[in-house]
């Protein structure tokens, strides 16, 4: 599996989002999952998951959280961290999201998404937090299959918004029937059809080819 930045830099970037989201949730009292929010929408979230040096072990943990609130509310927060000695639920919370999304390679949106929410994370600090991390690497697994299994694809979404049946989808792209159905179900992976299916089926469902994919 391919990481966005190398595993030198995971420490730093563990404990640089264990320190924004204790600065963030602790120190200036946002809600979790407000702060998570803007955490995404701000572009921050973006470059970590690209690997980008300044955010990843440039900054410190709240100079991350001021950045995420200024480029979301347009002021900068001036309140000094606080010096606990132990670290909060908040920080493991931040900690440990920032190693599985490093493990796993998937965008924090997608995390969000599918159930690995700020607050879900906190809920498994007082059983977890003395873990091996790969225990919790073990639950937030668990958490998104569960939470994908319950959840349809984006395709299927997009195919009834259209008024389609899967048999005209399958007609009109060009693609068989079967793979229509299997793509939905999630038994084959999308991401890895073909790139003329892929523009065929975005084509028919006036979408772009990023969308397709859950």
């Amino acid at each position: 599996m391919m990481h966005a930045y190398p595993e030198t830099y995971l420490n730093d970037a563990m404990n640089n989002l264990g320190n924004m989201f204790d600065y963030g949730l602790v120190d200036l009292h946002y809600d979790p999952e407000r702060f998570y929010e803007q955490f995404l929408t701000s572009g921050v979230a973006k470059q970590f998951e690209q690997g980008n040096p300044k955010y990843v072990a440039g900054l410190s943990g709240p100079e991350l959280a001021i950045e995420v609130i200024y480029r979301t509310e347009d002021h900068r927060p001036t309140q000094m961290p606080s010096e606990e000695i132990d670290k909060s639920p908040e920080y493991w919370a931040g900690w440990s999201l920032a190693y599985y999304q490093w493990y796993r390679a998937h965008r924090f949106s997608y995390l969000q998404q599918y159930g690995l929410t700020i607050q879900r994370i906190l809920s498994m600090y007082p059983t977890l937090h003395e873990a091996d991390l790969s225990k919790f690497v073990t639950v937030a697994d668990e958490i998104i299959a569960k939470e994908k299994s319950a959840q349809i694809s984006n395709l299927q979404r997009m195919r009834k918004n259209c008024g389609m049946t899967q048999k005209e989808l399958a007609e009109k792209s060009g693609t068989s029937l079967r793979m229509v159905q299997l793509y939905e179900q999630r038994k084959q992976d999308i991401r890895k059809a073909e790139a003329q299916t892929l523009v065929n089926l975005s084509r028919v469902l006036g979408c772009g080819v990023e969308d397709l994919f859950d």
